[in-house]
């Protein structure tokens, strides 16, 4: 406990799942903590495990002007920041064929062009030392069918934690990522799938994991509470890979 006392925290995309189970974590470990999600009234799950404590803001993660108004609300607020936690993303699952340049932009935006632009918006904000850590995908990793464009967006996140590493390292900010296998977690209702065919996806999924089953969003809160802290000072443009084992 406590490891990450006296620490001034920012993740995005708290609605449910890795984002409110980390934002959770970081609270019981010491830190204070700022929160995102696209709308006001995607902060009332949050309101309710964790009451009012955190600092919520209204934030588009793929709106790159507004990542700079998240950056001066926590100037304000927080004076500086020490932690970031990108975790807002989006999961668009289909055959190539079904992509249009619409859906390939939001993905891109959400996950890749905002994140960039919001560690840019923050470069002023951050404390020396800091930590950056990445939520990216093992599907960066696989060849698994309907996640050419998901997957190419978290291969984009991992080459962006090496490349800002060695950019940043001077400042005294590390940059690292996670990469996680199938969370328990309500992403997978936001596939638009039927419950048969959803049930079907996830027993799949399932078998193709070895530790068959799929992980628990504290798992990876726990991971991230480690490259928050400094324990992990000596880690620097590293991927942590939890997934069960499914990119053996």
């Amino acid at each position: 406990m406590n490891s990450l006392k006296g620490k001034r925290a920012l993740i995005t995309g708290c609605s449910s799942g890795i984002g409110l189970e980390t934002a959770k974590e970081f609270a019981a470990e010491g830190a204070r903590v700022a929160i995102t999600a696209r709308a006001p009234e995607a902060f009332e799950r949050a309101r309710q495990e964790l009451g009012d404590r955190m600092l919520h803001i209204t934030a588009d993660a793929g709106d790159v002007p507004g990542q700079k108004k998240v950056a001066e609300r926590l100037k304000e607020d927080f004076g500086n920041l020490d932690v970031l936690f990108v975790n807002a993303g989006v999961a668009e699952l289909k055959p190539v064929e079904q992509w249009d340049e619409a859906a390939y932009s939001r993905s891109f935006d959400i996950n890749v062009r905002g994140p960039f632009f919001l560690i840019q918006a923050l470069l002023p904000v951050f404390s020396n030392p800091a930590s950056i850590i990445l939520n990216a995908s093992i599907n960066a990793h696989i060849g698994m069918p309907n996640t050419t464009v998901y997957g190419a967006t978290k291969a984009a996140l991992l080459s962006l934690a090496r490349t800002l590493s060695g950019e940043l390292i001077g400042r005294g900010i590390r940059v690292n990522a996670i990469s996680p296998g199938p969370i328990a977690t309500p992403l997978y209702n936001k596939l638009g799938l039927s419950a048969d065919d959803l049930k079907a996806t996830a027993k799949a999924l399932e078998n193709q994991v070895p530790a068959k089953r799929f992980g628990k969003a504290s798992e990876i809160a726990a991971a991230v509470v480690f490259l928050a802290s400094d324990e992990s000072a000596f880690t620097v443009g590293s991927e942590l890979i939890i997934d069960g084992g499914l990119g053996l």
